[in-house]
């Protein structure tokens, strides 16, 4: 009898560590594609915008744009559109000129013949704290359903077109390694048990930290490490707050249908420059941002189809949508406004010869 009670709670240790061990995985952004795919509808040979992840903001523009106008006023997560801003106290015309991103192709290596995202910072000479913000052209949406062709029209997906189980900036779900590959949206997050960055130091003593958006839009700010090695290092953080055995966790149970599960959007990276490291330029390269996680919600089999019935995750969904793309489109327009008014010119003309 008391071997039989051994061994019974044998096993339901090893169940409960099974089940605490346990995390998804997901690529929560791979920079690798990210590629420029889509040619610019001035100059078709030039790409400019990644079919992915493109966006159109004409929607909020007006009716006083031309058609070519409101071409211009689309947008992706391409590589080259990504921002680099900087500290208020550094954001001088030179420094914020000198600062940018770049697709970046590697030529040997395990990420032989793939684009990664390359930055470079400007940071100022003098000797005194600095930071620099590296962040997508948009907030990236959540509840991104729309479809993209090969010239990189946005359109609604055909009518009657069920509703897919990701969205367009959730990516993929790959059955066979149960990993989603996502450009910047990963829903049904609880914990995060950790972070990886794949990144190339090239000797800078500067800081990377990750920045995450939960589904309020509050941002955690996650330090990873410093960049002071050569070469390709996974920089990793482990969540100290991680409770393992699930007998210590706080057990709660969440209201299923319908409420949204909770998700986690990417928001950038910071890097930090302390007073005594060397100023002026700053390069570094990035391929993909990683995370391990515990769901939020466990996905169970439904008998009935709650949503078929009563449609309010949908009309939730639709709204938050709407709001989103109005704030995005609004900057978007006003940046397209500034561009069209800039003078393209370097030159003066030069003057006619006098008789």
């Amino acid at each position: 009898m008391r071997k039989q009670l051994i061994v019974i709670a044998l096993a339901l240790f090893l169940v409960g560590s099974s089940v605490a061990a346990f995390a998804d995985e997901a690529v929560l952004i791979d920079f690798s594609l990210l590629k420029a795919d889509i040619p610019s509808p001035t100059d078709q040979s030039k790409f400019v915008d990644n079919k992915a992840t493109m966006m159109d903001f004409s929607g909020t523009a007006g009716a006083s744009y031309t058609d070519d106008q409101k071409k211009q006023m689309r947008t992706s997560l391409a590589i080259n559109n990504w921002d680099v801003v900087l500290a208020s106290s550094s954001k001088s015309n030179l420094n914020q000129a000198l600062s940018m991103t770049k697709e970046s192709s590697v030529t040997s290596g395990k990420y032989k013949d793939q684009m990664v995202m390359g930055f470079r910072v400007h940071f100022p000479v003098a000797d005194f704290n600095s930071w620099a913000r590296i962040e997508p052209p948009f907030e990236i949406p959540a509840f991104e359903r729309t479809v993209v062709d090969a010239q990189g029209n946005v359109t609604d997906p055909p009518a009657g077109t069920p509703p897919s189980v990701l969205t367009r900036f959730e990516g993929s779900y790959d059955a066979n390694t149960k990993i989603t590959t996502a450009y910047g949206v990963v829903k049904n997050v609880g914990v995060i048990k950790s972070i990886a960055v794949d990144v190339k130091g090239l000797n800078f003593p500067h800081g990377l930290s990750v920045v995450l958006k939960d589904a309020d839009g509050n941002e955690q700010v996650v330090f990873m490490g410093y960049l002071n090695f050569d070469g390709w290092r996974e920089l990793v953080w482990n969540n100290p707050a991680y409770v393992q055995d699930v007998r210590n966790r706080e057990l709660r149970v969440f209201p299923l249908y319908p409420k949204s599960t909770p998700m986690e959007k990417f928001g950038g990276f910071i890097v930090t420059r302390d007073a005594s490291s060397e100023g002026g330029d700053f390069v570094a390269y990035i391929k993909d941002v990683k995370i391990l996680y515990d769901e939020a919600v466990l996905q169970t089999g439904r008998d009935i189809d709650d949503e078929n019935i009563w449609g309010i995750v949908t009309q939730k969904e639709n709204e938050r949508k709407k709001i989103e793309s109005q704030n995005f489109g609004a900057e978007q327009v006003l940046r397209y406004l500034e561009q069209t008014k800039q003078e393209s010119k370097t030159d003066f003309t030069a003057a006619p010869a006098t008789k």
